[in-house]
């Protein structure tokens, strides 16, 4: 063979390894980035669709926990992966909502990444610490009026932040911003008495209230939780409509992951959350089954971004990272 004919064969060779590489995925273990610590909701959602999707890839699939920096720190960490399909992550609408806040955009978070498919949406309950006062949110504000009280956040620059910062502006209550590295540690914290109130997802606090350890007072979106009939929506109690902000759960890997491999994921992605056994246990953990394929993803969170940015200005909820 000549040597135009070895190098047109090494050619066509180099061109054919991303092809096998695809063919044989996945090869190892998978690893999902989770940009939060452990015990907290989107912990728990990743956990939930992972085991059913591992034992259909015939690989595990390891929860990486990164939490730091409202989850700027894991996100990056993802973005910057190697895009062959052994790294993903698992996340939520702080993906865009931290870079915006904090002015930091350590990653795109839309062209950086490949969306495999959402999960489903969640809204956010208002609770209220043992250490306070109040069943409903307007006995609540009226016994916090004139204190100086705190109200947690699992990160800064979440949605959790904003509706904490909304509620008190609206309720004309004087409190501070405490942000935490998830839902676990700011639990703890409220139950221990130490911040007065907290915006929560109910897959993290859902124990805690059906324990009466802290108390719902309202929810976020624009449906009542079948789980907590009696607990209005923020609207509902006499606040703005900006509550009802919806976000996204779900599933994204690095840019540049060869589409065959993204499908793949995102059509066993969909099989899981349509599956019914994973549709019960989302509705017991107070979590709406929403799925979105790769594209009409890719627009949510394009959505998304553009939301909170004007919600961001108009509150002028910019954080120091």
């Amino acid at each position: 063979m000549d040597r135009r004919g070895i190098l047109a064969g090494m050619a066509a060779l180099a061109l054919a390894r991303p092809a096998l590489a695809q063919g044989s995925w996945p090869d190892r273990p998978i690893r999902w980035i989770v940009p939060f610590p452990p015990g907290g909701s989107t912990d728990l959602w990743a956990r939930l669709m992972a085991e059913p999707m591992a034992a259909e890839l015939g690989q595990p699939i390891v929860i990486d926990n990164r939490g730091g920096a409202g989850g700027l720190i894991g996100t990056e960490a993802a973005a910057r992966s190697t895009p062959d399909g052994h790294t993903m992550l698992f996340t939520i609408t702080t993906h865009v909502t931290s870079p915006v806040v904090l002015r930091r955009f350590p990653y795109d978070p839309v062209n950086d990444f490949a969306p495999v498919g959402k999960l489903g949406v969640t809204p956010l309950v208002l609770c209220a610490s043992p250490s306070t006062q109040g069943n409903t949110v307007q006995e609540f504000v009226a016994w916090a009026r004139g204190k100086d009280l705190s109200y947690g956040s699992y990160a800064p620059g979440s949605s959790g932040h904003a509706y904490g910062q909304m509620f008190s502006d609206e309720a004309r209550l004087n409190m501070t911003h405490v942000a935490y590295r998830g839902e676990g540690p700011m639990l703890q914290d409220m139950l221990a008495g130490n911040v007065a109130c907290a915006f929560h997802s109910m897959a993290a606090s859902g124990g805690a209230i059906r324990s009466r350890r802290i108390r719902p007072l309202a929810l976020s979106g624009t449906r009542r939780l079948p789980s907590l009939p009696e607990v209005p929506l923020m609207e509902e109690a006499g606040f703005s409509k900006r509550f009802a902000f919806s976000g996204f759960i779900g599933l994204l890997a690095p840019a540049r992951t060869p589409q065959p491999i993204v499908d793949r994921t995102a059509d066993l992605f969909r099989r899981v959350v349509d599956n019914p056994a994973t549709q019960r246990r989302l509705l017991e953990i107070d979590t709406i089954p929403d799925w979105l394929g790769p594209a009409a993803f890719r627009e949510d969170i394009a959505r998304c971004l553009r939301e909170w940015e004007v919600i961001a200005t108009e509150l002028n909820l910019f954080v120091q990272g």
